[in-house]
């Protein structure tokens, strides 16, 4: 960031925290304005020197506020965060279309396609990868979004109006902007920030939703048709396909059902037919040529006729007699499929389209007309963008993936087997017993369920989503459904449990295996599952069901989990493990002739794989990329990530541009693997004894952690529809990753993303280890990840933190040890990085983060003194608002805290 940059970014954020500053003090009082900037500097003075006398002070302002102060204060602190955000996401936005408008960015088209050419790649190479192509960004409802769509709308209001301002140049001044600034800033002040009610799933799926309408729907085809220019390939095939899970993930989850998965459905239809009826209705508008002044091809005319439009003024307007014969089958399919009237009545009937190919074959009747008649005007335009848009989202708008837990599947089998009287007791079988059973029953057509048994309602329960699937899939196309991702998969019989399930519901048919519409997929969590996972894939495609899906497709996709892989072994363990699992991978689907199709479950913390989504792509061993990608998206990733267009395009362009370089360009991870691959086995095992040494086998420590992080108070955030932990146990193992994370980034340890790694390397060649970060992508990632989540943590908080664990010498030997690690593993990325402070090599981030923290910090400070009173007793409710508004303010300052 130019000094010039980082001096408009300055300037932004006092604008918007001086307007802040003017609210509370009008709304909310003198008095509080005071408080805030009292604990402001009494924070700062904390964090140059806790045993200062101005340091001191912050315990007495904080021990003397009132519970209604408290709250207002963490109320003030998380706004001025939010405000920090929309600034800072305004100037990374305008350093990024500078450097892509120089030509430094590869993660830009051009950028990817300059890259390539240096390297002797050309664009037919590109173009022929892209058009078999998968880049599948999925949309989750992994709960670590603590902010309302109430407050994620006003802050895009607020982003709209400086944006406005910037296009209007000198015209514009802060005088000018200031007033719409502060109406929306005294309803952002006036909102609430935390939920007062739990979500449903249905909640999930609207928020979803709502983010495929405003934001996929348009950037999506705009994105493809970008690609389309550049390549000069107007057929290239759309390879960005958006997912989600929300209504098809039930692991853990008991509130979906096949009637939520049913209503997914019809929630993401609606909104898109209605996308569809709305650009339909304005291209009827707009294209009013007349049948004397402009010729139409045969297919058109033939098409306005089949409309039976009686209107008059339209009798001799062809286009637009043949978009209201479109517009009333598109109605009549809304009314289908969305199980609701369209939002505006067609003037004439029109039988529903059977599909989205046929809705599409309409509109290029237009388009081929236009184009043959009157040339490349109407080459691209709004017709071409719906054109577009139908090839990306049919009527489903994102596929839906289902995912489920091994363990489920192992019960509704082992009783449909034992009703039936196959198996008596399935789940006492070895594995290969299971397989046989399995493969023997996969080969008969005859199904097990009796609608006149009696069966556990697990399976009942099982056996209904799965036919609401095969249902959807009949209504909406191959595209709604393709796979269903089996969670603790340890074994190849986990997969073929789904699809005995899948034959159950029609899905599955022995006469053509192929044909099977949804492929089992394996999800890899825990370090054992990944080591496992070579043996798990040889054995499942030695099965002619399975291999003949895989076989049918082209690929087999495997799901690798970097969170419960980290909460497991580490940071440093889980990427190796990863990274090896990944390259053994391929080998098994290479010998198959097949490809690998990898989708990671990233999370927003480097504990759950976070970080630059294009480095990581980057940073994947040779042949697993193969152009094809998908990557989990969550929390409050898809709002930092997917809230503003242009933000949404440069984010799905560069996994785009990271899937193509990774796919063609010439990497050396073989190479540098072969040469450092030891050294990391090495480093990784120390690693991972570390960690579980303090987690897993430290008297006292689960009784420090949840006394010494939020872990308590964020089950109270309302920020998901699911459980926080997989039983009522209080132990670790049991625990969900994201919790887990979510908890050690509110406390400022950042844990999960850097502990193990300072035993690990101490004692090492670190010019060895500093080669290996200059030169070997995936280390460098590793350590520039671990870098920027270092950088956030706060080992002064953290020490504040352990005071609320009610042993102190409990606390003092815990955070003992923390500290000492993570001193040892700062004294080691400094040396690997040759920097005298973290994040030395990044300054734009480093300057990011310094700015942002005097507004996270203060919030962390009523964090603890509020969690204080609430254990000690206090059971007023403004003392858990006002430590769930610091948790929300804590978590929108972190950035990915989940």
């Amino acid at each position: 960031m130019s000094p010039a940059a980082d001096d408009a970014l300055r300037d932004e954020v006092r604008l918007l925290g001086g307007i802040l500053g003017d609210v509370i003090r009008e709304e909310g009082g003198q008095a509080l304005f005071d408080h805030v900037e009292a604990v402001r500097q009494a924070s700062i003075a904390y964090h140059r020197d806790p045993a200062s006398h101005p340091a001191k002070r912050l315990e007495r302002l904080l021990g003397e506020l009132s519970v209604e102060q408290a709250a207002g204060l963490a109320h003030g602190f998380a706004l001025f965060s939010l405000l920090a955000n929309i600034a800072e996401d305004r100037a990374t936005r305008r350093r990024a279309q500078d450097q892509a408008e120089a030509g430094a960015r590869a993660d830009t088209p051009e950028g990817a396609l300059k890259r390539l050419a240096d390297q002797g790649v050309d664009r037919e190479a590109v173009r022929a990868l892209l058009d078999e192509a998968l880049v599948s960004p999925v949309l989750t409802a992994h709960p670590s979004e603590v902010r309302r769509k109430s407050v994620i709308d006003r802050i895009a209001a607020i982003s709209d109006l400086l944006d406005a301002c910037d296009r209007a140049g000198d015209a514009c001044t802060p005088a000018a902007v200031s007033e719409p600034l502060r109406r929306q800033i005294v309803i952002l002040w006036a909102t609430r920030l935390v939920r007062s009610q739990g979500l449903v799933v249905q909640d999930e799926i609207d928020t979803v939703v709502s983010f495929l309408e405003r934001i996929f729907l348009h950037v999506a085809p705009r994105q493809l048709a970008a690609w389309r220019r550049l390549l000069e390939a107007p057929g290239l095939q759309p390879f960005l396909r958006v997912g989600t899970w929300v209504g098809g993930d039930r692991d853990g989850n008991p509130n979906v059902d096949a009637t939520v998965l049913a209503a997914a459905f019809r929630s993401q239809a609606r909104a898109v037919l209605a996308f569809y009826l709305d650009e339909v209705h304005a291209l009827g508008a707009e294209l009013s040529l007349a049948a004397e002044l402009a010729a139409v091809s045969p297919e058109l005319a033939a098409l306005a006729d089949a409309a039976h439009d009686p209107s008059p003024h339209r009798a001799d307007e062809p286009y637009r007699r043949a978009l209201t014969g479109i517009y009333a089958r598109l109605a009549a399919t809304h009314e289908a499929l969305a199980e609701a009237p369209p939002p505006r009545r067609p003037s004439v009937s029109g039988e529903a389209y059977a599909g989205p190919d046929a809705f599409e074959a309409d509109l290029k009747v237009l388009h081929d007309s236009l184009v043959s008649h009157h040339g490349g005007v109407f080459a691209q335009d709004r017709l071409t963008d719906l054109i577009t848009a139908v090839e990306i989202f049919g009527f489903h708008m994102a596929t839906l993936d289902l995912r489920q837990n091994s363990d489920v599947h192992e019960r509704v089998v082992g009783d449909l087997l034992k009703v039936a009287g196959v198996c008596p007791d399935y789940s006492g079988l070895d594995e290969e017993g299971r397989l046989a059973v399995l493969a023997g029953e996969l080969r008969s057509a005859r199904p097990l369920f009796s609608p006149y048994a009696d069966y556990a309602p697990e399976t009942l329960k099982e056996r209904a989503i799965l036919q609401a699937a095969a249902a959807a899939l009949a209504a909406f196309g191959p595209q709604a459904i393709r796979t269903h991702i089996v969670s603790k998969t340890d074994a190849a019989s986990d997969l073929l449990e789904v699809y005995l399930l899948l034959k159950e519901v029609g899905l599955y048919r022995p006469e053509d295996p192929a044909a099977c519409p949804v492929q089992a997929a394996p999800l890899f969590e825990t370090i054992e599952d990944l080591r496992a996972a070579r043996p798990t894939l040889e054995r499942l495609l030695q099965e002619p069901a399975a291999l003949a899906v895989a076989q049918a497709r082209g690929v087999q996709e495997v799901m690798i989990g970097y969170s419960d892989s980290n909460k497991d072994g580490s940071y440093l363990t889980s990427g190796w493990e990863l990274h090896e699992a990944s390259r053994a991978l391929v080998g098994v689907t290479q010998s198959h002739g097949l490809k690998l199709q990898l989708f990671h479950g990233r999370g927003g913390t480097v504990g759950r794989g976070g970080g630059s989504a294009f480095a990581g792509v980057l940073a994947q061993p040779e042949g697993t990329v193969q152009g094809r990608i998908r990557t989990t998206e969550q929390g409050e990733v898809i709002a930092n990530k997917y809230g503003e267009p242009e933000i949404a395009l440069r984010n799905l362009d560069a996994l785009t541009c990271g899937a193509v370089l990774a796919s063609l360009g010439h990497g050396r991870d073989q190479e540098y693997t072969a040469e450092h691959g030891a050294l990391l086995s090495d480093l990784s095992s120390a690693s991972m004894a570390a960690y579980r040494k303090l987690v897993y086998e430290t008297e006292g420590f689960v009784d420090y952690y949840r006394a010494a992080t939020p872990i308590a108070e964020i089950a109270d955030l309302k920020i998901g529809s699911r459980p926080s932990s997989r039983t009522a146990s209080t132990r670790i193992e049991d625990l969900r990753a994201i919790p887990w994370v979510f908890s050690w980034s509110q406390s400022r340890v950042m844990l999960p993303g850097w502990f193990g790694f300072g035993s690990a390397v101490q004692g090492r060649d670190m010019a060895e280890l500093k080669a290996m970060a200059e030169a070997w992508p995936f280390f460098k990632t590793l350590v520039q990840n671990m870098e920027m989540v270092m950088a956030k943590a706060d080992m002064t908080i953290a020490r504040r933190y352990s005071t609320l664990v009610e042993d102190a010498s409990l606390a003092a030997r815990i955070y003992g040890e923390i500290k000492a690690e993570w001193e040892r593993t700062h004294a080691a990325v400094l040396a690997i990085t040759g920097h005298d402070h973290l994040l030395g090599g990044q300054p734009e981030l480093h300057r990011l983060i310094r700015l942002r923290m005097p507004y996270v910090e203060p919030l962390n400070h009523v964090q603890i003194e509020l969690i204080r009173r609430r254990r000690s007793g206090d059971e007023d409710p403004r003392v858990r608002e006002g430590i769930l508004l610091a948790i929300n303010g804590v978590a929108a300052g972190l950035r990915n805290s989940g």
